[in-house]
């Protein structure tokens, strides 16, 4: 990939509002994600599996500002985030779903073990902040839940 392709996608990443984008030519890739507090850039050569399409984003980020009447839910270790508990299934939880308090809400995978991840409080699932199959850091949010009143 020249400089000017890099730029042009750049400007698209910017523009769309998508969290997380991979291009692939060749053997060149980029892979772009918007994180909580700043912006992953990665280029890497050399090979690489199949290109990934840029996945469809249904959740905006967040704002910067916290709502005070919601909760993020964040892992509390470093693995692979799942939304369901086996690939074929549907999701614990969608946004709009009301939870009770320990309720799972997705699977973290971390060293081959799947470890639940549950409501800390009753409410509404207001965001999904991660995608299904990547990896998410200790401390890092994965939902927020607007408590109920």
């Amino acid at each position: 990939m020249t400089k000017q392709e890099i730029e042009e996608i750049l400007a698209i990443f910017q523009e769309s509002g998508v969290l997380e984008m991979e291009v692939q030519r060749g053997e060149n890739r980029l892979r772009l994600r918007r994180g909580p507090i700043e912006q992953e850039r990665m280029v890497s050569s050399g090979p690489a599996p199949a290109p990934v399409p840029a996945p469809a984003v249904s959740t905006p980020a967040k704002p910067s500002a916290p709502d005070p009447d919601e909760t993020l839910v964040k892992s509390p270790i470093v693995g692979t985030y799942y939304d369901a508990p086996k690939p074929e299934a549907p999701p614990f939880v969608k946004v709009g779903d009301r939870v009770e308090a320990g309720q799972v809400l997705c699977v973290i995978e971390s060293m081959k073990l799947m470890n639940e991840i549950e409501a800390e409080t009753a409410g509404i699932i207001a965001a999904k902040l991660v995608e299904n199959g990547r990896p998410v850091e200790y401390g890092e949010a994965l939902f927020a839940i607007r408590r109920l009143a």
